[in-house]
């Protein structure tokens, strides 16, 4: 693994921590659920050799430190982050993008928001649960976590989210114990120490967020939407895939489900070396 060039960037109300390695046209990737910048080591380095990449923790998780701990979180600020950096290290040049999950939702905003600095942006599952008919069921089981968190703390939560992104029909399966090699476990402990902040404040602020469905329409040359192969039926499929419909473009499948970039990282690499391309 290559070693990156890492800086820090004042935001409003947070300082940023950020990595850059390669050369070439920007391409920043935008974390989602607690992962960070760590997230998306497996890809970084091949993606190094034709761009650009610059990855970071989004404000308030893991280096990237909030002025308030306390702070409420939205969409917007996230995405005005994402732009920060974006003229900090492509001024003038208009970027690339990739967003998985909650990072897809700020991608989407950045967008919107400021379509002169993008590019392009690719989307994977961004859970934008209001564009959905059944959005009412959707904001219940965010209220039911957030109530969860409250009064039972943590891990009943999590298992409540859990279930509310599953299909129909799904159950648990347990999971064999792993050893983690040093980097992996410290990535691990990360997102653990991460999880009360995105469950409690990310989660219910990125998913009752409602994207412009007009501008999209208006830039959607510009918008690529992805999902896993084996997400089908999932609640973070859906909204990809009707906006894909809505919007008349093609729904790009990258390999495995939500997590692909976790489980099939190579395979994962090579589609949105695809996209970036198509």
């Amino acid at each position: 693994m290559t070693e990156p060039t890492v800086g820090s960037l004042r935001v409003d109300g947070a300082t940023l921590h950020y990595e850059v390695r390669g050369h070439g046209p920007l391409l920043l990737l935008i974390p989602g659920g607690t992962g960070g910048a760590a997230s998306f080591d497996p890809i970084a380095d091949e993606l190094a050799a034709e761009y650009t990449v610059a990855t970071y923790d989004p404000r308030g998780m893991s280096r990237s430190t909030l002025d308030d701990p306390e702070a409420g979180q939205c969409v917007a600020v996230h995405a005005d982050d994402a732009f920060r950096l974006l003229r900090l290290l492509s001024p003038g040049e208009p970027a690339r993008v990739l967003g998985c999950s909650s990072g897809a939702i700020a991608a989407v905003h950045l967008l919107t928001a400021r379509p002169a600095a993008v590019e392009r942006v690719v989307a994977h599952e961004p859970p934008m649960v209001e564009v959905l008919p059944d959005a009412p069921a959707h904001r219940a089981l965010i209220a039911r976590v957030t109530e969860t968190l409250r009064a039972e703390g943590l891990g009943p939560a999590m298992a409540a989210f859990a279930a509310g992104l599953r299909k129909d029909g799904d159950t648990d399966e347990p999971v064999a114990a792993v050893e983690l090699p040093p980097r992996a476990a410290a990535r691990a402990e990360r997102t653990m120490a991460d999880l009360p902040y995105f469950v409690g404040r990310i989660v219910p602020a990125f998913m009752s967020y409602a994207p412009d469905i007009h501008r999209l329409e208006e830039l959607s040359d510009r918008l690529i939407l992805a999902c896993g192969r084996d997400s089908r039926g999932e609640l973070p499929y859906r909204p990809a895939a009707l906006l894909a419909e809505r919007l008349g473009t093609e729904l790009r499948h990258f390999p495995g489900g939500h997590t692909g970039l976790s489980t099939h990282p190579a395979e994962f690499g090579e589609h949105l070396r695809e996209a970036l391309r198509a």
